[in-house]
This record gives structure tokens, C-alpha cells and sequence, in this order.
């Protein structure tokens, strides 16, 4: 599925990529406040995580947009430019990877949510896999604000 179906969207039209030699850096973030929840995702995903930004945004929850292309980069990075970007405060996060999910619990941390594929060898249409594997811009967004809701 990576790499396939890619959606086009005009990447200047919220943020520059000033932060790619940094391995990641905010590509949209809400128009008035802090976040309070983080959508993180990287190639093809990133168009599926803007797609929910707006869907989250339209319904007035305050959601940023995070590129990590290079978590090596990301990580050598200091701390106080890793927390700009994933600031610890905001503990709602959702990573969005059409792949493994292995590794993305250490940004979307202990309680987050990652959207990933769990199997493998499914066989239908595009959009089909799409659906049942939540990569779409309802399943994210609906994973955004399970991470809001209180724990019980």
C-alpha cells in the first residue's frame, strides 16, 4: 500500500519544509492555540494526516501536523527542538504509518494510537485495504479524538 493511490496537496500551503534536514518538523498547526492533539506521519501518510487535520480542525479541535521523514535526524536533534515539535505536554497523539507500526511508540509515547498495518498478505483494491486497515481521513481523525477522550 505505501506509495500507492498518492493524493496531491500543495505543501506550501500551511507550512515549509524549513524542517526536513532536522529528520521532522510541524507542517500545520491550529490557527489559534496550542494543540491538543498531534497527528504524526511521514511520505504518503503525511497527505492522509493533513486530510484529518482539516476534518479535525472543521470541528474545532486543535491538531497539528508533524513530518518525520528521518527519526534518525529527528533524534539528534537538541531536546528543546524535538519538544517544539512533539511538545511532552501534549500527550494525544496519533502516528499514521502504512507499514509496522514498530518503533512509533516513541513519539506517540504510551498512550498514543498509531495506525499501522498489524497484517500482512490482505489482497483487494487499493481503497478497499485502505478502509479496513483505517487509513483514511475518518479513522484518523476518529483515533484523534479517541485520544481525547478521558481515560476511564
Amino acid at each position: 500500500m505505501r506509495g500507492s493511490g498518492l493524493g496531491r496537496w500543495d505543501s506550501g500551503w500551511r507550512s515549509h519544509a524549513s524542517g526536513l534536514a532536522k529528520g521532522g518538523y510541524i507542517l500545520a498547526d491550529p490557527p489559534d492555540g496550542d494543540p491538543e492533539v498531534i497527528l504524526i506521519a511521514t511520505g504518503s501518510e503525511v497527505s492522509l494526516a493533513v486530510s484529518a487535520y482539516e476534518q479535525l480542525s472543521a470541528e474545532g479541535i486543535r491538531a497539528r501536523v508533524v513530518s518525520l521523514p528521518s527519526w534518525e535526524l529527528f533524534d539528534r536533534q537538541d531536546r528543546a527542538y524535538r519538544e517544539s515539535v512533539l511538545p511532552p505536554s501534549v500527550i494525544a497523539r496519533v502516528a499514521v504509518e502504512q507499514a509496522s507500526g514498530f518503533g512509533w511508540e516513541r513519539y506517540v509515547g504510551s498512550t498514543g494510537a498509531v495506525v499501522a498495518m498489524s497484517t500482512f498478505g490482505a489482497s483487494a483494491p487499493l481503497k478497499a485495504l485502505q478502509s479496513k486497515f483505517g487509513f483514511t481521513p475518518d479513522a484518523v481523525a476518529r483515533m484523534a479524538k479517541e485520544q481525547l477522550e478521558p481515560a476511564s
